[in-house]
């Protein structure tokens, strides 16, 4: 039996639908400028994550609202939210679900986890050990929780958002290479400024706040998540981001600070965060087409965790946002 390809949607049409997300997303963030002071770069990067249908990796020290982001984000997009706090004792089970014995039918059954929500917090994923840090990496890729032998679908969208804090390593145990790839972004945390940080003590010891209002329903989630799918990205520019991808491996890097200072360079799902994200930049932007300016903005969060440093560059403070920086430099005067 033939099958026929759906009718391509009309362009006003795709145009209209494009303005509305846009409309929506702007009013996300402003809902979320409600309870969270400051931040803009993060708000900002984590929305786009979550668009590209990705997962973040928040690095920050306590106290900094984290948690209070993505609690607030699931409140002002009607989401489902859930949270884990990683611990040491924290098992696999804890956080997928485990098959558990029913009195009825004499059998087993899956008794689903907290996994299975819209955006889970992960708090402080680092304490945990790296067997329980591994449950989360079939979710991360695959959406789906295999226990029994069966596969279980996550709800869509899924979205991971951890927590670790740079500063306290006792107890903690680093999250491998395969782990750190699976976030479509890792986002610094900044300490605030002195007047943001006398508006967050204002905030926070006067009245109770008003619950922030809902901004978008989760299905203008998914249509904005399609939308990004059709931004183009011309070949100049997708080779512009090959390009960047393979400046971060030193032994095809023309930038002599990486070859010095970096031991491995992204893999190729760096080159897909690059892209993804520069497409919802794009479209928030009112584009159809992503442009250099869109992967030079998106490559610090897409490539900082997927470059593992030498010991070298932790010795003498090179960081690899330094390192992006310069390559983002270098491909600057190459092109």
């Amino acid at each position: 039996m033939m099958q026929h390809s759906p009718a391509p949607i009309p362009a006003a049409q795709l145009q209209a639908q494009a303005e509305t997300v846009r409309a929506r997303l702007d009013a996300v963030v402003g809902a979320l400028g409600q309870v969270i002071v400051g931040q803009h770069t993060v708000v900002d990067q984590v929305l786009t994550s979550l668009v590209a249908g990705g997962h973040v990796l928040l690095e920050g020290v306590p106290g900094l609202g984290k948690t209070l982001l993505v609690h607030t984000l699931g409140q002002v997009t009607g989401l489902g939210f859930g949270r884990i706090q990683f611990t040491p004792d924290l098992m696999p089970g804890d956080i997928t679900g485990t098959q558990v014995f029913d009195r009825e039918t004499g059998g087993l059954r899956f008794s689903a986890g907290p996994i299975f929500t819209n955006l889970l917090l992960a708090d402080e994923i680092n304490r945990a050990t790296p067997r329980t840090q591994s449950a989360l990496l079939e979710a991360m890729q695959e959406h789906t929780v295999t226990a029994g032998g069966q596969s279980h679908l996550l709800p869509s969208p899924f979205c991971v958002l951890a927590t670790q804090n740079p500063l306290e390593m006792e107890g903690t145990y680093p999250l491998p290479e395969a782990q750190l790839d699976r976030f479509l972004y890792k986002v610094l945390v900044p300490f605030p400024t002195d007047e943001e940080l006398a508006r967050i003590g204002e905030q926070t010891t006067g009245p109770d706040q008003a619950t922030p209002t809902q901004a978008l329903e989760p299905t203008d989630l998914l249509t904005a998540s399609e939308l990004v799918r059709l931004v183009i990205v011309a070949p100049h520019v997708l080779q512009h981001a090959v390009r960047l991808i393979v400046a971060t491996h030193p032994d095809r890097s023309p930038v002599p600070e990486v070859q010095r200072f970096v031991r491995y360079g992204s893999s190729p799902r760096g080159l897909q965060a690059l892209l993804l994200a520069a497409k919802v930049t794009a479209l928030r932007a009112g584009r159809w087409n992503v442009a250099f300016a869109d992967l030079k903005k998106v490559a610090p969060p897409a490539l900082r965790h997927r470059m593992i440093l030498q010991f070298e560059a932790i010795a003498e403070g090179v960081t690899a946002d330094a390192l992006v920086d310069r390559i983002l430099a270098v491909m600057r005067t190459e092109d």
